[in-house]
């Protein structure tokens, strides 16, 4: 009994510490939300956190189009109960129509493009007041300190998840970021014997999680949906194949 009610008063510390550094209790979380449980067991309780800051360094074209993509696949969880998006940027490379392979029409997405970085942080802290979206994603390439606390003092009140999409970022400071991710590409697979190009694949590391475990993930997207990749019943299709298809 004794080790029992050391146990508890343990769990009940951490929690605490937790809840301070920025975790807070929310009933709107992975284990309600389908298409995120895939990550759940690198956060703290196993719980994929919204009420929050994600951000997603990109250093290449290539991992910035992975990082749209993937993050594509966020909204699409997100969405789903028909709540809108705004996509800030200044300047946007993301193809509004392509939203449709992620199941996300296009029209619930509100792009406000703008001119500089000042206009750009004004509209991403006023955006993340709006208590009815799903999410806020900002194309943010440099983010201090003091500017993160401010951005989630906000979503505190609001409970509007940030995606912070971070192309070549001058340095990578302490944020109050719960997430620091790394998307990358993976080749396009296809079951066997079938023609054309395949559904989006990517290596999704967590460099940086707050009070959890991190990790990396091979995943792709089914259609409607992330899942683990199996490479043992795909194969990569060669170039001239992909051509001939």
């Amino acid at each position: 009994m004794e080790q029992a009610a050391k146990k508890q008063v343990i769990k009940g510390l951490r929690e605490q510490i937790i809840s301070i550094q920025g975790y807070k209790p929310t009933s709107k979380s992975c284990q309600d939300i389908s298409g995120l449980e895939l990550f759940a067991s690198a956060f703290p309780g196993h719980s994929f956190p919204l009420q929050g800051i994600h951000e997603f360094i990109s250093e290449s074209r290539e991992q910035n189009a992975a990082s749209s993509g993937f993050i594509s696949g966020i909204l699409s969880a997100l969405m789903k109960d028909g709540s809108p998006c705004i996509w800030i940027s200044a300047t946007r490379k993301f193809f509004p129509p392509a939203a449709k392979r992620f199941s996300i029409p296009a029209a619930s997405i509100i792009f406000i493009d703008l001119q500089n970085e000042k206009e750009l942080l004004w509209v991403t802290e006023e955006a993340l007041k709006c208590e009815g979206l799903a999410a806020v994603v900002s194309e943010i390439p440099d983010l201090n300190f003091a500017t993160s606390r401010r951005f989630q003092l906000v979503i505190e009140k609001s409970k509007v998840t940030g995606l912070f999409l971070r192309e070549n970022p001058k340095t990578l400071s302490n944020t109050t970021c719960l997430a620091r991710w790394k998307i990358s590409p993976l080749p396009s697979l296809l079951p066997e014997g079938m023609p054309g190009v395949g559904q989006p694949s990517w290596k999704a590391e967590l460099l940086k999680v707050r009070n959890g475990q991190g990790g990396a993930f091979d995943i792709r997207w089914s259609g409607s949906s992330f899942e683990t990749l199996k490479r043992e019943s795909t194969r990569i299709l060669p170039i001239h194949e992909l051509q001939a298809g």
